[in-house]
């Protein structure tokens, strides 16, 4: 495992690739930093930045192999091309420091929109949380369709943006990693071990050969868990030892439909092999478990009754002299 260290931050102004001109940052650490800018090329155009800062004291041989790494994910990342994942735009190394430069996506992220809830309602409404399910279920499964499959390995509240439109942005490609047959190639170079709430057991320490797509799930299970009921889950690790340690949803937030908490705990079983299989199934079953949103029978307003009767009284006459003629000619 290559170690990375905290990296100094650059400063404002500071020029990139002759081109994107530093804002500020946005976000810092172990692995480096992300920064806003503004690209000098494409007047108007705000811009977010990735660095990742290697050991300056590393031998010329791992830095070699950060740098083949880093274009290999980073080539991969410029192909995606999906409305809720930003845009990879380039990718470039500059005084012995890797960057990946993506669309900068404005907006709250979804860990802002939980405390605002708790400071007003209390909880997120469940059919909000749902459309965001079935946003951040498109992006995920586009992601493990690609050929290696691909995973995020990052997905928590603070990594989900909406953006002023309505849409959901899942960002921070920090922790992604390529499958692939060989795991000996697995991309590795800006990899982390993830947010310990959201993080299944299986990408704990240093051994990544059985993560898969699932580990994806179990991230997006404890997200939906944290927006539904305003609370992260007990960790993985935790829970492996005390089981009891990861309360029903529906014990925290009553208004949760029984059937999506069903969903959400199968996604957050601790055996990747106990989880649901996919994404697309983990979609179906959050549909299927929602049920219409207005439970309560149609009733036609009085107003709108009245219109009827009206517009329909022949029909009406005819059908009650009908029947009385049937009444009368019954013996």
């Amino acid at each position: 495992m290559i170690n990375i260290i905290m990296a100094k931050l650059l400063a404002s102004q500071t020029l990139l690739k002759n081109r994107y001109k530093i804002v500020g940052p946005i976000g810092q650490g172990g692995m480096g930093a992300v920064y806003r800018a503004e690209d000098t090329l494409l007047t108007g155009r705000i811009c977010a930045i990735k660095e990742i800062a290697p050991d300056p004291d590393m031998e010329e041989t791992s830095r070699q192999q950060i740098q083949e790494q880093f274009r290999q994910e980073a080539s991969v990342l410029a192909r995606l091309d999906h409305p809720n994942l930003p845009k990879v735009s380039d990718y470039f190394t500059q005084k012995g420091r890797e960057y990946l430069v993506m669309d900068f996506v404005p907006g709250h992220d979804l860990r802002e929109l939980i405390t605002h809830a708790q400071q007003d309602e209390g909880f997120l409404k469940e059919a909000q949380v749902l459309d965001w399910a079935d946003q951040l279920c498109s992006a995920l499964s586009y992601l493990h369709q690609q050929n290696p499959p691909i995973l995020h390995r990052d997905i928590k509240p603070s990594n989900i943006k909406l953006t002023p439109s309505g849409l959901l942005k899942l960002v921070d490609f920090g922790l992604v990693k390529v499958l692939t047959h060989d795991e000996a190639r697995t991309i590795t170079v800006v990899q982390g071990r993830g947010t310990a709430a959201y993080t299944p057991l299986e990408q704990y320490g240093g051994d990544d050969t059985h993560t898969d797509t699932r580990s994806d799930i179990y991230a997006l299970g404890a997200t939906l868990y944290h927006l539904l009921t305003g609370k992260p889950p007990a960790t993985a690790r935790e829970r492996f030892l005390e089981p009891e340690l990861l309360a029903p949803p529906r014990e925290i937030n009553p208004h949760i439909r029984p059937a999506v908490e069903q969903t959400i705990l199968a996604a957050l079983a601790l055996h990747p092999g106990d989880r649901i299989a996919d994404i697309e199934t983990f979609q179906k079953m959050l549909h299927q478990s929602a049920g219409p949103l207005n439970t309560k029978p149609f009733v036609l307003p009085a107003r709108d009754l009245d219109d009827a009767v009206r517009s329909n009284l022949p029909l009406i006459l005819i059908a009650f002299s009908l029947l009385a003629i049937a009444i009368l000619l019954t013996p």
